[in-house]
């Protein structure tokens, strides 16, 4: 389906809602939608003066020969991470895909590409939007969240950039090709950093329970592994540092940290990079002593509202301090659930409820999103990597160098890992150095999962061309099973392996990889099968 103007547009406000035959320059009472149309875009806007506004929603039913009359699958995206729930799909109208879905036929199994047709709808990223796609029989629905949290947003004469809308088709190639083109189409921009990034993450064996000393420890595994490479590692400091777990105040540590900078200083000291994990929009003890009430969310008190300027001015303050403390690398976590008061897994058709609003009401939540992200940027300068964790994927794209692509994997539990992991890894390489670089989370290692397992999961994301991070546990592994960690840091120290998924379409946990050309089975399962049920679990 070639890029045209919709058939159909309704736009909701909090007291009614309006549908109409599209028509060039639309206007309504004190409301005005257009969009402008380019060779390869549509740029939506709409203004109004007073009325509150929610949503907008596009329709582009088929024409005869824009209706697909092959067997296709449809994939979607998601709002933030994927929770094991990316996948290949046929024709489910009620399916709501954030950002982007593309829609193809065959399967990437058969290197035969002819006749292979691919089609992308989406929206180009860090719009003012939060986007929704749907795919029938008859057309294709967009829907335009442009909330100021769960009220109308109050534009005052304002005029919004909604979204910029491109379609994309690609014929003769593979499904997952055709992605990594649409990708580049939402994304022409990509921030990167000037060296690849990957290393270690304390928290899929110490879980928040470690200290200076162990962080030492760690660095010393991953140093020690990596010596000689002309890459430098990182080793990121996760959740366990500050006073209380998962909670500010961040200007204070607990007794097992005394010193962060000294720390920061051994660690780069020994051979890596250091990098700190943080939560920026948490005060559940209530003791960042600048923090009025006007500071908190609304949904959570505990939360802090990223529309209020002074908030986004203790954010830089934060981001600015860990800079000097001499850490390279920051982890943000928990924005969206903070803000939003659920994780992506509860979102579907909305990303919040209804009948709140953010102290900033002119602007849509995208917008203060956005906003938010480019304080965080701005404050930790260019030459500091930033990954996003439970960041909304399409609005950080372009401007974070990593996003996690999905939930937790485990240092525990296998299940997790192949469920979050696996499934993510494959569904989001396409994006992988177009939005960012696809971090598809960490190898835990703990001994609680059998290594062959394990080294699996190890093998793939070193040769995926996306970040390695691996939590290890000293004194775990044996001199073998050290050897084989070594190589794989080594391998994924350049990340210039060319890798893709074969059964992607077919399989939600996909076995069968193309790696540099050669085709690689994992056998993701444990001998006695899955373990999502048991009966004697209390």
């Amino acid at each position: 389906m070639k890029l045209r103007l919709p058939d159909w547009y309704t736009v909701y406000t909090e007291e009614t809602q309006i549908t109409c035959a599209y028509e060039p320059d639309i206007a309504l009472d004190d409301i005005r939608l257009t969009i402008d149309e380019a060779a390869d875009a549509l740029s939506l806007r709409i203004t109004a003066d007073t009325t509150p506004l929610k949503y907008i929603k596009l329709r582009w039913n088929f024409t005869c020969c824009e209706k697909r009359n092959d067997s296709i699958h449809i994939l979607g995206d998601d709002y933030e991470r994927g929770y094991s729930n990316l996948r290949w799909a046929g024709i489910e109208p009620e399916r709501v895909m954030p950002w982007y879905m593309l829609v193809s036929n065959g399967s990437d199994r058969n290197y035969d590409v002819a006749g292979r047709f691919t089609e992308g709808f989406g929206v180009r990223v860090q719009c003012g939007s939060i986007v929704t796609w749907q795919y029938d029989g008859a057309g294709i629905t967009m829907w335009a969240d442009i909330r100021n949290g769960g009220s109308g947003v109050l534009l005052g004469g304002r005029t919004l950039d909604v979204c910029t809308i491109v379609f994309g088709e690609y014929r003769d190639m593979t499904a997952f090709d055709a992605g990594r083109a649409f990708c580049r189409l939402m994304c022409p921009v990509t921030k990167r950093a000037d060296h690849k990034v990957y290393g270690s993450n304390n928290w899929y064996y110490a879980y928040g329970d470690s200290s200076h000393d162990e962080i030492r420890s760690d660095t010393k595994i991953v140093a020690d592994q990596c010596a000689g490479l002309e890459n430098i590692p990182y080793m990121v400091i996760d959740d366990g540092w500050q006073k209380y777990s998962c909670d500010a105040p961040w200007t204070e540590t607990n007794e097992r940290f005394p010193d962060m900078k000294k720390l920061a200083d051994e660690m780069r000291a020994a051979g890596v990079r250091p990098g700190i994990w943080i939560r920026y929009l948490i005060d559940g003890h209530r003791e960042i002593p600048e923090a009025t009430d006007e500071w908190r969310m609304p949904t959570e008190d505990a939360c802090l509202d990223p529309s209020h300027p002074e908030v986004i001015d203790y954010v830089k303050r934060i981001t600015k301090m860990l800079r000097e403390w001499g850490y390279d690398l920051i982890k943000h976590d928990y924005s969206t659930r903070d803000v939003f008061g659920r994780y992506g897994f509860a979102m579907r058709e909305q990303m919040t409820k209804d009948g709140w609003h953010f102290y900033d009401r002119t602007r849509t939540s995208a917008e203060i999103i956005v906003d938010f992200y480019q304080a965080i940027r701005d404050a930790a300068g260019d030459d500091c990597v930033i990954i996003g964790c439970n960041t909304i994927s399409h609005l950080c794209a372009g401007m974070y160098e990593l996003n996690r692509t999905g939930d937790d994997t485990s240092g525990f539990d296998w299940s997790r890992t192949r469920c979050m992991g696996v499934n993510t890894l494959a569904f989001r390489l396409i994006q992988n150095d177009i939005f960012y670089m696809a971090d598809a989370d960490c190898v835990g290692i703990t001994g609680a999962i059998p290594w062959k397992l394990n080294r699996l999961w190890l093998d793939a994301l070193a040769k995926s061309g996306s970040p390695l991070f691996v939590s290890c546990k000293p004194g775990v592994l044996n001199d073998d099973e050290l050897a084989e960690l070594k190589e794989a840091w080594a391998i994924n120290s350049v990340q210039a392996n060319v890798t893709r998924p074969l059964d992607w379409m077919e399989n939600e946990y996909p076995e069968v990889w193309l790696i540099d050309g050669e085709e690689v089975r994992y056998n993701w399962y444990e001998d006695e099968g899955i373990t999502s049920f048991n009966p004697n679990h209390k």
